[in-house]
């Protein structure tokens, strides 16, 4: 059984670029050593809607990142936060965005 190594979004940044919503479950799976097959049905979706997510061509809706977080057992602020990001960047709007549970 591998140890699973964790890394903050900073270190992913750093190592892959901004953070998106995609990365995050990307990276998140690799940790997990989980075929995307294997994690799509975990989440409730398509082998290629998750191939399109973490690649980049699908956004996630701010619900959807927050029933994946619930799914994932992570945090529901941080991918709500990177899906809002993904959505600012993509209208090519230069926002940081921070949310917090109310």
């Amino acid at each position: 059984m591998a140890t699973k190594k964790w890394y903050s979004i900073e270190d992913l940044e750093r190592r892959n670029g901004p953070m998106t919503v995609g990365r995050f479950i990307k990276a998140f799976r690799e940790c997990d050593e989980v075929s995307q097959t294997a994690y799509a049905k975990r989440l409730g979706i398509s082998k290629a809607n998750l191939c399109d997510i973490e690649k980049g061509r699908k956004q996630v809706s701010v619900e959807r990142a927050a029933k994946f977080a619930k799914v994932l057992g992570v945090s529901e602020a941080v991918l709500v936060q990177l899906a809002i990001q993904d959505q600012l960047r993509d209208a090519k709007l230069r926002f940081k965005v921070e949310v917090h549970a109310a």
